[in-house]
């Protein structure tokens, strides 16, 4: 009877049991059909939060990104994985200002964190606040020295603030520690390359219908020692209607990242100025940029402004510079110049003129070290008060266009022409050409 029981028992947990197996399985086919059915949903559960928001990322889709992690922060409130990631997001994005806010709060709940100082010196080297850039990687590298990306980003930085030797033994870590890196091997490669000096001849020529050819050859030596300080200096030989003259310059240069640049100088005719040019001249400029966006379509905004004197042995120039300069993606640029220059001669009243001019520089083809660029170029009412010749009591209208050559790194080679169409019939045709070799 006992054994009668325990097999009608037996048999009962045998059919409870294939039940629940045919169960299990029908539920593992209906799972498997639902990932079959939706498989970007089964990759997000797999890659989580964060792999949705690097897909969101490389897409550049930043609004989706940000909304990801605005969720996750939901279910983790104050978690600092989360806000890391949010402050990679800013920097991506290119919105700086927030992402350094961002970056310096983080730092300050977990200062122990080598990436976290890593994404703060990304976002002070892209606003070009140096200095502060290197006090962050610094931190970071002095957390955890034995990392090879620390060190090559501190070589960056080294590089950007034009101190070649220190970024050299960055780069020569990097690679000690990581054999395989390609990016270190190409940034010493490249150090290789880096010069501090621009030699640069050049030739022009102006053709009037109203008075005889105007020649002049030049050459111009431009250093730049440091990060902070760079010289220009150069000298001119001009031909005007069988007279014969020349002129000197030089100018000093002063940069600082939160500034910007300021450069003075002036220059001397080489003993007589013969009437042709002007005895002496005196200038000044001033130039700051900052960048707007790593991806938008404008990149980055740079505005100068400068001063410029001219005495000649019969006349007085000045002229004021507004130049605004906006650069575009792929190497595009946009400048627009306006002149206010007032002119008194020996037998007039002080006049004031006013004049501008716009170009567009653009790539045309590039493989390689070589590149072909162009541009093209409008003016109104410029006058060349340099030149005794193109001075005085004229309207006029400038067309013009330019193609620079580079054959390798170090040098390159750029021709010119434009026309010009001036008051009372006159007209003008000028072309050049200049050779540029850094060392």
């Amino acid at each position: 009877m006992n054994q009668i029981e325990n097999g009608k028992q037996h048999r009962a947990g045998r059919g409870a049991f294939n039940k629940r197996l045919v169960q299990c399985g029908t539920a593992l086919f209906l799972f498997m059909i639902f990932l079959a059915a939706n498989p970007a949903r089964c990759q997000t559960a797999a890659g989580g939060w964060k792999a949705e928001v690097r897909r969101f990322a490389e897409a550049q889709q930043w609004e989706e990104a940000m909304a990801a992690i605005e969720a996750e922060q939901e279910r983790r409130p104050g978690d600092i994985e989360v806000r890391e990631w949010r402050a990679r997001v800013l920097t991506w994005s290119g919105n700086l200002p927030q992402a350094e806010k961002e970056w310096n709060e983080i730092v300050r709940i977990a200062p122990k964190d080598p990436d976290n100082w890593l994404g703060l010196a990304s976002v002070y080297q892209r606003q070009g606040r140096i200095e502060e850039a290197r006090r962050a990687i610094d931190s970071a590298v002095e957390i955890d020295p034995a990392r090879a990306d620390l060190h090559l980003a501190r070589g960056r930085i080294l590089r950007a603030s034009n101190s070649p030797k220190e970024a050299k033994t960055e780069f020569e870590r990097a690679l000690q520690l990581d054999p395989g890196s390609g990016e270190a091997r190409a940034s010493l490669e490249s150090l290789q390359e880096e010069t501090k000096h621009t030699l640069r001849f050049g030739e022009d020529n102006d053709a009037f219908n109203f008075a005889g050819t105007n020649r002049d050859e030049w050459t111009e030596l431009s250093s730049n020692w440091a990060r902070h300080f760079a010289t220009d200096f150069g000298g001119s030989f001009f031909q005007r209607a069988g007279t014969g003259t020349g002129k000197f310059k030089g100018s000093v240069t002063g940069r600082s990242s939160r500034w910007g640049a300021f450069t003075a100088g002036g220059a001397s005719a080489a003993g007589q100025d013969n009437g042709v040019i002007p005895k002496s001249e005196a200038f000044f400029e001033a130039v700051h940029g900052f960048r707007v966006s790593e991806t938008a379509w404008v990149r980055a905004i740079e505005t100068a402004y400068g001063q410029h004197w001219y005495w000649y042995r019969d006349a007085r120039i000045l002229a004021l510079n507004q130049t605004t300069t906006v650069y575009f993606p792929r190497d595009w640029r946009w400048t627009l110049r306006v002149t206010e220059a007032r002119s008194h001669f020996s037998n007039t009243a002080k006049e004031w003129k006013p004049s501008g001019s716009a170009k567009l520089n653009f790539p045309l083809v590039r493989r390689n070290s070589r590149a072909l660029s162009g541009g093209i170029f409008f003016a109104a009412g410029t006058e060349n008060f340099a030149q005794v010749d193109q001075i005085g009591s004229f309207a006029s209208q400038t067309y013009g266009g330019e193609l620079k050559f580079q054959f390798s790194r170090r040098q390159d080679v750029t021709a010119y022409s434009f026309y010009q169409e001036r008051t009372e019939g006159r007209t003008q045709t000028s072309f050049g050409f200049s050779y540029g070799i850094r060392f």
